[in-house]
């Protein structure tokens, strides 16, 4: 896949999991429910964990040909040949991570609240702009909350986008419907742990770009 195709629809962000045979069985589910992309995010996971995890979950995309992202950390995506790599205000320049991942992986641009990032990133050849949290998150308990119509504006000027923070099967439909390409979901969709709930869920998010 290339950048220029990033899909819309389900975008599934992993939870923090330190058993990788239930991780992969999990993201496998997500999968076969109908996610469109994965991206590899564990904030507590020692270095060696956060390679074996991510590892085995690029076996798992590569398998259903599904675009991997891996979190902050342009260095792993690298070194596992990912198709992507999302990065943070804190992460380093947007320009210089595009040229050390080359025009040929997927870059996402966490933006928060803030239109003027999104520009600056879209410019930099990024992909995607992140805006969230769009509503409470669990996740992210202390996070800006961003107005859905920073989607919308992205729409207008060309930007693909992915809402995330807070999105539920409840309230999901309205960051579509401001103009979101992809909604990106972690508690909502992976809380149960089980493979069964977590493919039905899925197929839920799924069905609302239908």
């Amino acid at each position: 896949m290339s950048p220029a195709t990033f899909p819309r629809g389900l975008y599934a962000v992993t939870p923090d999991i330190a058993d990788t045979d239930l991780l992969v069985d999990m993201v496998r589910a997500s999968i076969l429910g109908g996610a469109r992309v994965i991206q590899y995010r564990n904030k507590s996971a020692a270095p060696t964990l956060r390679n074996q995890q991510a590892q085995a979950l690029h076996v798992l995309c590569q398998q259903y040909q599904i675009p991997l992202i891996i979190n902050d950390d342009v260095k792993l995506c690298l070194a596992l040949d990912a198709e992507g790599v999302h990065i943070g205000k804190e992460d380093g320049d947007i320009v210089a991570i595009r040229a050390r991942i080359g025009s040929d992986k997927i870059l996402g641009v966490s933006c928060y609240n803030q239109f003027d990032r999104a520009q600056l990133a879209h410019q930099a050849g990024a992909d995607y702009v992140a805006f969230g949290a769009c509503f409470a998150s669990s996740t992210k308990p202390l996070a800006v909350q961003a107005d859905l119509t920073l989607f919308t504006r992205a729409r207008q000027h060309g930007m693909r986008s992915v809402g995330i923070g807070g999105i539920t099967l409840a309230n999901a439909q309205q960051v579509i419907d401001a103009g979101a390409d992809a909604i990106a979901v972690v508690q909502a969709l992976f809380a149960s742990q089980q493979a069964q709930s977590i493919q039905a869920q899925a197929q839920q998010f799924c069905l609302l770009f239908s």
